[in-house]
């Protein structure tokens, strides 16, 4: 694996590598003194064209856990806003010695493009690609699923089997392709839940089970996790739903359809929640929630990711 693009080319082995290497990350997370010398010497740029703060955050906690030199490049404020291409920024990157990219890019493919270049021979990790992916959102996901259902018994464990139902803008929304490629190969079964103006064209192809009717999907299948997606209205140049009151009726975690879950299903939400909008405050601090448990593993998935890229395949090469 020289890059990470997307979960959909990860093999079953790759994806739970991975997983088994974060585990040994979250002890070190554990420890008193929270580092590694794995990267030291090395240099992690977060190239971010698009504003985040979860994201860069925790790649940038990742790194340092693994005693790299972190860069942080935000296209505000840069020559990027100035008109400087992708080319000329990689390029610059490139003459400064990075060792590996992070990219958050508001277009799709972006990250392929960088990788597949030869302006910089350095892995490219995927932050999110426009509607595209988000792979190591997918993989925290997983981490964190796997561990609320498995426990101590979690290495070496795909999701065979898992009900998992993923509500809400599924049209604009690059975590729930991620969470369904990887799913997928994990051996889960998902299940989509949206307004039919929220449903990307084409989703009848995808390995996914297709709804409008939120009641009716819990109610059937009674899912292992539930997880929520953000409205992501800064992508939305329509009126996708008549107003925040119908949608969060009709397909929001209020406090009703919470209580009707089961009592070890887990809720998730990758986060900024919109609070009463698509989950309720009851859900969002439940203890069936791991919305904090999923920022804490996102920093173990990205030290395992920047670990494997920059470290463990090159050694093993060696």
């Amino acid at each position: 694996m020289k890059h990470l693009l997307s979960t959909r080319n990860l093999s079953r082995d790759e994806a739970i590598q991975i997983l088994d290497v974060a585990e040994d990350m979250a002890d070190v997370s554990n420890r008193e003194v929270k580092k590694l010398p794995t990267l030291r010497g090395k240099t992690v740029v977060n190239l971010f064209f698009e504003d985040s703060t979860r994201t860069r955050i925790s790649f940038e906690a990742a790194a340092k856990r693994l005693s790299a030199d972190v860069i942080n490049f935000s296209a505000k404020g840069s020559s990027v806003s100035k008109g400087e291409s992708l080319k000329d920024t990689a390029q610059t990157l490139a003459a400064m010695g990075a060792d590996g990219v992070v990219i958050r890019h508001h277009s799709s493919g972006a990250p392929q493009v960088l990788a597949e270049s030869n302006w910089i021979d350095a892995p490219v990790i995927n932050a999110g690609d426009g509607t595209h992916e988000h792979p190591t959102q997918a993989l925290l996901d997983a981490f964190t699923m796997r561990r609320r259902l498995f426990g101590a018994a979690s290495r070496g464990r795909d999701l065979h089997g898992v009900s998992v139902v993923i509500v809400g803008d599924i049209l604009h929304s690059r975590v729930a392709r991620s969470n369904l490629w990887l799913l997928q190969t994990l051996g889960a079964h998902v299940t989509f839940v949206a307004p039919a103006t929220l449903v990307p064209f084409g989703v009848e192809t995808w390995p996914a089970t297709v709804s409008y009717d939120l009641d009716r999907v819990l109610r059937e299948t009674q899912p292992d996790v539930v997880m929520m997606l953000r409205i992501q209205s800064e992508r939305m140049n329509a009126a996708y739903f008549p107003n925040a009151r119908e949608y969060s009726r009709e397909w929001g975690l209020d406090d009703v359809r919470f209580s009707r879950l089961r009592a070890d299903t887990i809720v998730m939400h990758p986060g900024p929640m919109n609070r009463g909008l698509e989950i309720s405050a009851a859900a969002a601090d439940s203890a069936q929630s791991t919305v904090l448990e999923q920022v804490t593993n996102g920093v173990s998935i990205r030290m395992a990711v920047l670990y494997l890229l920059l470290s463990g395949e090159r050694e093993a090469q060696s």
